[in-house]
């Protein structure tokens, strides 16, 4: 498989590379067989979390053998440098490693005072200066901030949402990243499930020389879809081009990316799901959609008491509420269409 340095680093990181969040959804002997296959197939990148309840654990269970051969990445959500070095602690156990290759701050609210020991950042480099990290970077969707963080200097990587979706704010901060020689790690290549042409997806990030793919897997028959189209890149034609044109036009405006930092809601609506649903029925298989139990779930939209909780921690700023109250009707037409 073809290799990029990641920014700055002294990483060289496969131009596929895994994403291990939807692993926790696996049972250990699939995430274990599906990390496995990535690795034998040359894949070398894998991108973590502590928040991704055991994804760490069976990481390394999958590849503890083959330690010093991948590059890991994972991410702390603490906001103090004491929970910070807790997380450490606890990834380093989890991965069964003594380092890190990748520490990200995971979609912080704010940047920490780079100059002060006290703060998150100072722990980070304590943790650098004792080998328990090799690099510091961050995650965000907020792009003003993420923006700020790339001119600051102090982040090795970049980890941002960047899809065919995306936007000239997006862009400019691939543009940015490598005008910085900051790594520009992309999550969310596929929007949460929304662009559902994986080969137009795979061809417009592969046209940025920067950007590494994180590309989120939970089943083995996904893997092999991106292996394949890593084996012979698709050349990106008017009718990819079509395809990301008509798409775009489709989501102009507000949707959800499914990032899930609204969440948990009050009311128990899971929101991430709700408010696309409409677009989960009309580009998946929709049976799913269909069964009773789901549908019982969906009138949770209705409890809404609009406290805004979900809107103020939403990092696009969207209308949430409205938006569910708009894919809750979508979705009824469509249940009573379809059922």
């Amino acid at each position: 498989m073809e290799k990029m340095r990641l920014g700055r680093t002294d990483l060289m990181v496969t131009r596929t590379s895994f994403g291990a969040l939807p692993i926790q959804r696996d049972d250990m002997d699939t995430a274990v067989s599906i990390l496995r296959r990535a690795y034998d197939a040359g894949i070398n990148y894998f991108d973590t979390a502590r928040a991704y309840t055991d994804s760490e654990e069976k990481l390394a269970k999958a590849l503890g053998h083959v330690r010093h051969d991948i590059v890991i990445s994972t991410k702390t959500q603490a906001k103090t440098k004491e929970g910070m070095l807790k997380d450490l602690d606890t990834s380093l156990k989890m991965l069964n490693t003594d380092y890190i290759d990748l520490y990200q701050l995971h979609n912080i609210p704010f940047l920490p005072d780079v100059d002060d020991p006290d703060s998150i950042y100072g722990g980070l480099l304590e943790a650098q200066k004792a080998g328990k990290i090799r690099h510091i970077g961050i995650t965000n969707h907020r792009i003003d901030l993420a923006m700020d963080a790339v001119r600051s200097g102090a982040y090795a990587t970049m980890q941002f949402p960047f899809c065919y979706l995306s936007g000239q704010k997006e862009i400019d901060l691939v543009n940015l990243c490598k005008e910085t020689d900051t790594g520009f790690i992309a999550m969310k290549a596929l929007s949460g499930g929304l662009c559902g042409n994986v080969p137009a997806t795979f061809c417009f990030i592969r046209q940025y020389e920067n950007v590494v793919p994180i590309y989120g897997i939970q089943h083995m028959w996904e893997l092999e879809e991106f292996l394949a189209l890593d084996a012979n890149p698709p050349a990106m034609d008017e009718k990819m081009e079509q395809a990301i044109i008509d798409d775009r036009a489709t989501f102009a405006g507000e949707f959800c990316r499914s990032c899930a930092y609204c969440m948990p809601c009050p009311q128990g609506i899971n929101i991430p799901t709700a408010a696309r649903i409409y677009w989960l029925c009309t580009r998946s298989p929709y049976q799913r959609y269909m069964t009773d139990e789901f549908y019982e779930e969906m009138q949770k939209v209705k409890d809404c008491i609009h406290c805004g909780a979900c809107a103020a921690k939403c990092p696009f700023e969207l209308d949430t509420p409205a938006l569910l109250a708009k894919q809750y009707d979508m979705y009824m037409e469509f249940y009573n269409e379809h059922k």
